[in-house]
């Protein structure tokens, strides 16, 4: 079940609000707990289990750890932990390697993986670290710790919420009708990222990878990378949004997981903005402890260099992932070195320029696990302008006269313009601001309802992390 489906919106998510709000304020977080599971298990029920044993194992670590504050057993929960994620998500990625690196032929395993490992893997991690560190105290009652392992707004891609945002509403929260419509509105908006935008402009990076060999002109290799850069964002910015918005429904205030990123000129402002949930992880958890930029420039490298090599292999098992993350580790290198002051002296639009050329270079790396094989090569060899088909031809020109204003607001959109000039000048009148708000929920839940019936295209990227 995915946000963006006829049956969440108006049969799944209608249940669980009325039902949440017509028990009583002790049975709320049961009926989360309860809406949870039962959205985890509609995929594929068997995996519940795995949950549960996740809720249950980290529970009781956590209570462990509060009492006797033991490195051992945090080192047992944290391989209990990892190694749960990666028998799931790498087995079949380790195997592989192995057979090429050394001739052999083992089988590798057929394992799905489950949705959201990866980030309610973290969640837990985060609390039994920060149980040990004496950051939070452990959560002594099991159905609050478990609505807050599998709570469905953001169970399956994010933002990973740390227990210390949240411990004291999973407790006492006070729902208001203030949050309630906040969070309709922010999750109409998040719903139209998805549908109307990310689906869409899709389509466009599907046709490229999934095209002739001959049509890989560099002109389309780039079209191709920008429509990605643009839909990985709406996709994932816009289920961000959904998460935030049925958060505020339910009385939670989750953090916040992006900051327009494509505005950024620089591409550690750039990881400044983007996925800021698993940044802030990575650094909270793998970074400091490593050392930071505490113990000189040699360690802060290496240090560097491990936290991309984990970001990389927690976005996919694949080699392009882990590619992924060794550019950005040398990218955000050059920058700690050199490079960060030079672009704070040249003009703000080169900077920019360079960010984004870096960015949508990125994407193209990430996305090319899901190129087709005989692609692969004509495709790179497309991105460094030394492709077989030339710069440019008419199935280019074909594709961008016919989604050029889907671009241009696309990249309107991507810039936050239009919403900062809402908030800085209609918010003033609040008569016409809580119209307009109306109007445009209805308007978003009305275009994206026709655009779920009418097209069979809605993946969600970020299901498969």
């Amino acid at each position: 079940m995915v946000f963006s489906s006829l049956l969440f919106l108006y049969i799944f998510l209608p249940a669980v609000l009325l039902l949440y709000y017509i028990l009583p304020r002790k049975g709320r977080n049961a009926i989360l707990l309860l809406f949870s599971l039962i959205f985890y298990a509609w995929g594929e029920p068997i995996y519940v289990l795995g949950i549960l044993a996740s809720v249950i194992v980290n529970y009781f670590f956590g209570i462990a750890l509060e009492k006797h504050k033991s490195r051992g057993l945090l080192a047992i929960n944290i391989v209990l932990n990892l190694g749960y994620l990666a028998f799931f998500k790498y087995t079949g990625f380790a195997i592989g390697t192995l057979n090429k690196l050394l001739g052999t032929d083992m089988a590798i395993l057929k394992i799905a993986l489950p949705i959201g490992i990866s980030f309610y893997t973290f969640q837990a991690l985060s609390y039994t670290i920060d149980v040990y560190r004496g950051k939070v105290p452990a959560g002594k009652n099991i159905l609050d710790f478990g609505t807050y392992i599998t709570m469905f707004p953001q169970l399956i891609a994010g933002p990973i919420v740390r227990y210390e945002t949240i411990q004291r509403e999973l407790r006492t929260r006070k729902e208001t009708l203030q949050d309630f419509t906040d969070g309709i509105v922010r999750f109409a908006s998040g719903l139209g990222k998805k549908v109307l935008l990310a689906n869409s402009i899709g389509q466009i990076w599907d046709a490229v990878r999934k095209g002739s060999e001959s049509d890989l002109t560099t002109a389309t290799v780039w079209l191709g990378m920008l429509c990605f850069t643009f839909q990985i964002y709406f996709d994932f910015s816009g289920y961000s949004d959904m998460a935030i918005g049925l958060g505020r429904m339910f009385g939670f205030h989750f953090d916040e997981n992006f900051n327009y990123p494509y505005i950024s000129r620089s591409i550690t402002e750039f990881w400044r903005r983007w996925h800021i949930s698993l940044s802030t992880w990575f650094k909270e958890y793998v970074y400091i402890p490593l050392g930071g930029n505490r113990k000189g420039m040699v360690r802060q490298i290496r240090n560097i260099v491990i936290v991309w090599l984990l970001t990389g292999l927690w976005h996919g098992a694949a080699w392009s992932f882990v590619l992924w993350g060794v550019y950005y580790g040398i990218l955000l290198i050059l920058e700690k070195l050199f490079l960060h002051k030079l672009l704070e002296k040249i003009p703000r639009v080169i900077s920019w320029i360079y960010t984004m050329i870096i960015v949508i270079a990125g994407w193209g790396i990430f996305g090319m696990a899901d190129v087709l094989p005989e692609l692969k090569m004509s495709f790179v060899r497309g991105a460094v302008f030394l492709g077989d088909h030339g710069l440019c031809d008419s199935h280019t020109q074909y594709l961008i006269s016919g989604h050029i204003v889907l671009l241009v607001v696309a990249a309107v959109i991507s810039t936050g313009v239009i919403t900062k000039a809402v908030k800085k000048y209609l918010v003033k009148y609040e008569t016409v601001y809580a119209i307009g708000s109306m109007v445009y929920v209805g308007v978003m839940m009305v275009a994206s309802t026709a655009c779920i019936v009418a097209d069979t295209y809605n993946p969600f990227l970020y299901f498969r992390f």
